[in-house]
């Protein structure tokens, strides 16, 4: 059974509703801080699984608007990205990106290592780790190709699609959870510092805040967007093929970046508003659309070795932002919201952090440096950094 492409934009914004009213009614959502659309959208994911099995319909989405939603959203990113901004938090930017990047050489490192332990080939490690966990479906289907076509690795697309669904999944649940359990070791004094904060909202920050706009602000702030989509397209396709090939979500970003920068240097100003009105109600209805169409039987299909490898890639992020990103981001409430951020980073997708800090800073203030770094450090330099540990890794002789 196939839903048409109206069809399914009405069940998207059923499913934000949907993730709206289950965060509110069930208290353990709430407690943990479970994203709205990560809530709606595993309940409709479930729902399709239950309909294959029992009735043997299976349920498909049309899927055409998923990727523009998404490339708006990072377009929003871009837009929002101020570099005199981004240079006055350089200092965080480069200890959290230096973090970031951490995680991706250990996501390879215990994949490759469990991979001998359980003697099955060494790559599969490496597909199991920052190719699909830290890079999310596009970057595991760009390089599943490459594992298929160089390496011989003949079912290397599903194991990707099905690892990215994995971390999708559980980067959207884990964060609320580890956030939560670091919450109890602030004191007081630092909740009511945070309780207190009266600074102006980001961006992002807010979500469900009423946005003051126009409708010529919109219409602005699409233009620019538009901009943005068709630049970042042309970008990547000029770049494919070469040593610079990007993702077309990283050059809609940067096309973002440069034109903003550009803006202020005429001292033209955007809408702040509508760029946040727009971005958030686009990164609400990817992510809803992107975890209702999740085919979640295609987790049950993967072989046992690649379960206990994204077990411990789960163990291996929880462990780390307590022990590690925590206390060297300065075990306070921005440190919370970053940790919270980096399980959405590490596991699922930069839209994942984005709506794991908004479901954190929604029920216990403002964290203006998280919301500073974490689009473009998740968005922009984690990938760059992701392409180049990867092909370190695939370069290492024992692999072959």
């Amino acid at each position: 059974m196939t839903i048409g492409i109206y069809a399914t934009l009405v069940a998207t914004s059923l499913v934000l509703l949907l993730g709206e009213r289950l965060v509110q009614w069930i208290g353990v959502l709430r407690t943990y801080s479970i994203p709205a659309p990560v809530a709606g959208g595993l309940v409709v994911a479930i729902f399709v699984l239950l309909a294959r099995v029992t009735t043997h319909v299976e349920i498909k989405f049309d899927a055409t608007l998923q990727t523009p939603l998404m490339l708006a959203f990072f377009s929003t990113i871009g837009l929002n990205a101020n570099l005199s901004s981004l240079k006055a938090g350089g200092p965080v930017l480069v200890r959290f990106l230096a973090l970031v990047s951490g995680v991706l050489i250990l996501q390879n490192v215990l994949g490759i290592l469990l991979a001998f332990a359980l003697g099955v080939d060494p790559l599969l490690g490496v597909l199991g780790g920052s190719v699909t966990l830290s890079g999310g479906h596009g970057t595991g289907a760009a390089w599943s190709q490459v594992f298929t076509e160089h390496h011989g690795i003949a079912a290397a697309t599903e194991i990707a699609i099905g690892c990215a669904t994995f971390g999708l999944v559980i980067g959207g649940v884990l964060g609320g959870p580890i956030a939560r359990m670091l919450l109890r070791r602030l004191s007081p004094a630092e909740l009511q510092r945070v309780r207190q904060r009266d600074e102006e909202t980001l961006v992002f920050e807010e979500p469900k805040a009423q946005q003051p706009t126009t409708p010529a602000a919109i219409i602005t702030t699409l233009t620019l967007i538009s901009v943005c989509l068709a630049g970042g397209e042309a970008l990547a396709d000029r770049l494919a093929g070469t040593v610079f090939e990007l993702p077309t979500f990283v050059c809609v970003l940067f096309t973002g970046v440069v034109l903003n920068n550009l803006l202020a240097l005429v001292r033209v100003q955007l809408d702040q508003h509508a760029v946040a009105l727009i971005g958030n109600v686009s990164l609400a209805l990817f992510l809803a659309m992107a975890l209702m169409r999740l085919d979640l039987w295609e987790l049950a299909a993967l072989a046992v070795p690649i379960i206990v490898i994204l077990a411990a890639q789960t163990l291996l992020m929880a462990l780390y932002v307590v022990f590690v990103t925590f206390p060297a981001m300065g075990r306070d409430y921005d440190a919370v919201v970053l940790c919270a951020a980096q399980c959405g980073l590490g596991l699922g997708a930069t839209p994942t952090a984005i709506a794991n800090m908004q479901a954190i800073t929604n029920r216990f203030g403002h964290s203006h440096v998280a919301f500073l770094i974490v689009p473009m450090t998740g968005a922009f330099f984690m990938d760059i950094v992701n392409a180049v540990v990867i092909k370190l890794f695939l370069a290492l002789p024992f692999l072959h």
